[in-house]
């Protein structure tokens, strides 16, 4: 049997088991929602391989020897903290041959490749579908709403340390997985949903997040979407940041030293934008940020730092540059990170 047949099974032997809905909150039901997750892999292989072992209806949208692999063999996960490896199968393909029309998108491309993603949505998408980005870059979906003005654009963010090893095998270095996402304004957003008003748009963001948790993602469905996205940006710019400064580890910063002083000064740089931003934030985020930091296995290192090494494309502008340009655009002194752009373009 082979890969696309053995998830189609699976989703038959739900269907079979429940009916053609799960008891839920929405009218005593909750429909089994059909995802496409664009971009496979350390944000979105993980969480389509997640949601498709707990039996969701996952395709991962790919490309290259990756998705080959994915076809052949089925979608592997590395666990660096206890070191086991499972392997499932999973329903892959590319932008060009996906010829469903899902309920929900994920994008969970790097920053300098969102702008593919938009024709791909725009052809695939029906009315009622929500797009969430879920990427590192603060701000991703207000300006995809701006490109996809009859959808439903929220905003998202992701807490998770993983990359691809090689075609077909992710490895995962912590056991944080944690998807935040939400509505940036309600009442500005004039999408509904299958023509309902904003309870029913609520009640399908619900739907996702128990479809989340239902697959071991801790899904928060949050009531202030600008906070928490910024919350979650002054943990991976931060990181991100020093550690291509650095040449650094996550072993660098989880012990007292310059590294981990320079991490806790940038992320009380990104609280200060935050302030004077209007979305104050109401926790320690250095407190909250070294925390998340201590799970990490200590050889781990951030997508940005690979990527730049290995002289690819990167997210530098969007992680480092753009916190210089608002610390000019709201007024507020960023210096650690003003030190750190200027050592990165002279390189």
């Amino acid at each position: 049997m082979d890969t696309i047949a053995v998830i189609n099974c699976r989703l038959r032997n739900i269907r079979k088991e429940y009916g053609s809905a799960v008891p839920g909150r929405q009218k005593g039901k909750v429909i089994i929602m059909k995802y496409a997750i664009i971009g496979a892999g350390g944000t979105g292989g993980i969480l389509g391989f997640y949601m498709t072992k707990a039996g969701r209806d996952v395709t991962l949208i790919a490309r290259g020897r990756h998705l080959a692999a994915m076809q052949e063999k089925g979608l592997a996960v590395e666990k660096m903290w206890d070191g086991t490896t499972e392997t499932i199968p999973v329903k892959a393909t590319d932008m060009e041959h996906y010829d469903e029309q899902p309920d929900v998108v994920l994008v969970c491309v790097k920053g300098y490749s969102l702008e593919e993603t938009i024709p791909f949505i725009q052809r695939v998408a029906k009315p009622s579908t929500i797009v969430i980005p879920v990427l590192n870059i603060y701000g991703t979906g207000a300006k995809m709403q701006e490109q996809l003005p009859k959808l439903l654009v929220t905003d998202g963010c992701i807490y998770v340390s993983a990359n691809i090893k090689e075609p077909g095998v992710l490895i995962q270095h912590g056991r944080i997985l944690r998807v935040v996402y939400g509505a940036r304004n309600m009442s500005s957003q004039k999408v509904t949903v299958k023509g309902a008003h904003s309870e029913e748009i609520m009640d399908t963001l619900k739907n996702i997040k128990k479809d989340f948790d239902d697959s071991g993602i801790d899904g928060v469905l949050s009531e202030n979407i600008q906070r928490d996205a910024l919350e979650k940006f002054s943990y991976v710019s931060p990181i991100g940041a020093a550690g291509l400064y650095y040449h650094a580890t996550a072993a660098d910063f989880q012990r007292e030293g310059e590294q981990r002083e320079a991490f806790k000064t940038m992320i009380r740089e990104i609280a200060a934008l935050a302030e004077a931003m209007g979305v104050p934030f109401e926790r320690n985020m250095v407190e909250v940020n070294l925390n998340i930091l201590s799970t990490l296995a200590p050889e781990a290192t951030t997508s940005m730092q690979r990527d730049v090494m290995e002289g690819k494309d990167s997210e530098i502008d969007g992680l480092v540059y753009e916190v210089v340009r608002m610390g000019g655009r709201y007024h507020v002194p960023v210096p650690m990170y003003a030190k750190v752009a200027e050592k990165l373009r002279e390189q």
